[in-house]
């Protein structure tokens, strides 16, 4: 296992001729927690779709434990990217067996994950009938049924009461002493910095600022610093 699980090498991205991301390049540390911070459109799902093979790049490269990315590297990567892909009508357990049948897992996955994200006691009770809070953490559960190596949140504290948002971020912390490393993108810097170890910031598809954060660093300044330049170039 090398020191970085993922690195990405001048990753661009354009639609119809329009660039969504440009010239990204990042590097994560294996058992770290990376958060990648951007206003909403800052290119922040785009950079992560592509990670995960949802999108394809436009150019770049990106690597996984030092090898370029193929499709079988996603046996090592869990997402919840958007919303969690649940079936309202099923409970967490039925949810989950959906998942283990098609990627022909063990069913005693499903009361490890349930247990990892504190939903053995949910029963009967159907997804539908779930809080958001309970909803994300059902999506977290689903991916991390592969057991991961690297797991991507997208923007996984939308919508959370703040008690919802206090049981994530100690899931979240709990991941990389599993040996999980977790890339999480936020436009919230408060939650990203309580349990972040390294911070992009990314405006307008640009990557301004990447490094390890610090007790102490003023990451308002620092991310309304990176904000405005890039969309001062943006408008030159």
């Amino acid at each position: 296992m090398g020191e970085y699980i993922l690195q990405t090498n001048n990753l661009c991205k354009n639609f119809r001729g329009q660039c969504a991301v440009n010239d990204i390049s990042i590097t994560v540390k294996t058992n770290s927690i990376y958060g990648l911070l951007g206003p909403n459109g800052a290119g922040k799902s785009t950079t992560l779709k592509m990670i995960t093979g949802i999108l394809r790049a436009t150019s770049g490269q990106i690597l996984f434990d030092g090898h370029p990315w193929t499709r079988k590297d996603l046996l090592h990567i869990g997402a919840l990217i958007e919303s969690p892909p649940l079936y309202g009508n099923l409970t967490a357990a039925q949810n989950l067996k959906v998942h283990t049948t098609i990627l022909n897992l063990p069913d005693s996955r499903i009361r490890e994950v349930l247990e990892i994200v504190d939903l053995t006691t949910t029963g009967k009770k159907r997804a539908g009938q779930f809080s958001m809070g309970m909803k994300q953490r059902l999506g977290i559960a689903i991916a991390l049924l592969n057991q991961p190596r690297l797991l991507i949140l997208d923007e996984p504290t939308n919508g959370l009461d703040p008690i919802g948002i206090q049981e994530l971020r100690e899931l979240i912390r709990s991941f990389p002493a599993q040996g999980i490393t977790v890339i999480l993108s936020s436009h919230i810097l408060h939650e990203v910095e309580q349990i972040a170890d390294h911070i992009g910031i990314i405006s307008n598809g640009v990557l301004g600022y990447h490094k390890a954060i610090y007790p102490g660093d003023d990451l308002e300044k620092l991310f309304m610093e990176v904000v405005t330049r890039n969309r001062q170039e943006v408008t030159r």
